[in-house]
């Protein structure tokens, strides 16, 4: 066994064998790396990029203490680490010459690896944002709820859809083009969305869920126009799809929020989300010095 006990590889399939029972282990945890597994094996490498994707695990003993993933052109992603797991998980990818955009992880072990990072790269890491990742407990819808009805998104809404993804995607700072030309290829085409709307049947929000991966549902994204919040409209619409991914056998509901946003917070909390973990990302750059 290597000192460190990372073991990579570029087969998804031979990774899910030997450390998917790990990765199942804590699937609400775990929702960002059983994801993206999911949408590789769906849509295959190329629709990510020209690199092979990578996947990784520590494992000590025939145990499985952790894991990594990075779809190609993207960051890396990690699942919780001891600092000395990730500072040996830094050396090993800097001796394999391995370059980084990000690192996204519970906040110690981002913190960790990107201190790590720095140290044998040189790259700086700089902190682009917190997450919280939420897993509801009891649903509890908004009292009152506000007047109108949940409403499958169907084709004849697309471009309502599609506008307000755009929105949604610019709010959140994510760069990606959303048209129609471009919407199969994006992370936002996987999904199931729900309208909330009003008696009159006008969209006022819109909440998304993933395919359902090991027992658990991501909502993702939740949006209402800004003119139109402050009515609830974003709750009753969280609300919809959760209680919909519970009839239909989800054994847990995750979502993520920016615990910058108090609004967004008090929200998924009032309608029974429970604070999970606290999750960061850090963006990595690289001085290149000229003579």
């Amino acid at each position: 066994m290597r000192p460190d006990g990372w073991y990579l590889t570029e087969d998804v399939d031979d990774f899910l064998a030997r450390a998917g029972d790990f990765v199942r282990s804590r699937p609400a945890l775990h929702v960002t790396q059983l994801t993206a597994i999911e949408r590789l094996r769906t849509r295959g490498a190329a629709s990510y990029g020209t690199q092979a994707p990578l996947f990784g695990r520590l494992e000590r003993e025939g145990e499985v203490l952790a894991t990594l993933h990075r779809l190609p052109s993207l960051g890396l992603g990690l699942t919780p680490l001891t600092p000395e797991g990730a500072d040996a998980l830094a050396a090993h990818l800097a001796a394999l010459g391995h370059s980084l955009p990000y690192v996204s992880a519970t906040l110690d072990t981002a913190t960790a690896f990107a201190e790590a990072w720095q140290r044998h790269t040189g790259a700086t890491p700089s902190l682009r944002t917190r997450i919280r990742l939420y897993r509801l407990g009891t649903l509890t819808p908004p009292q009152p709820v506000p007047p109108g009805r949940g409403r499958p998104v169907g084709e004849r809404d697309q471009e309502q859809l599609m506008s307000w993804i755009r929105r949604f995607a610019t709010d959140v700072g994510e760069v990606v083009t959303i048209d129609a030309g471009s919407w199969a290829g994006t992370r936002f085409a996987d999904k199931r969305y729900t309208f909330w709307e009003t008696p009159d049947g006008t969209p006022v929000s819109v909440a998304g869920v993933n395919p359902t991966v090991s027992g658990v549902v991501q909502v993702d994204p939740v949006y209402t126009p800004a003119h139109l919040r402050g009515h609830g409209y974003a709750g009753a619409a969280t609300v919809e799809v959760s209680r919909a991914a519970l009839a239909a056998g989800a054994t847990d509901v995750v979502l993520h929020a920016n615990p910058a946003n108090p609004t967004s917070n008090a929200l998924y909390q009032r309608i029974g989300f429970v604070p999970l973990a606290e999750c960061s990302v850090y963006d990595f750059t690289t001085t290149t010095t000229t003579n």
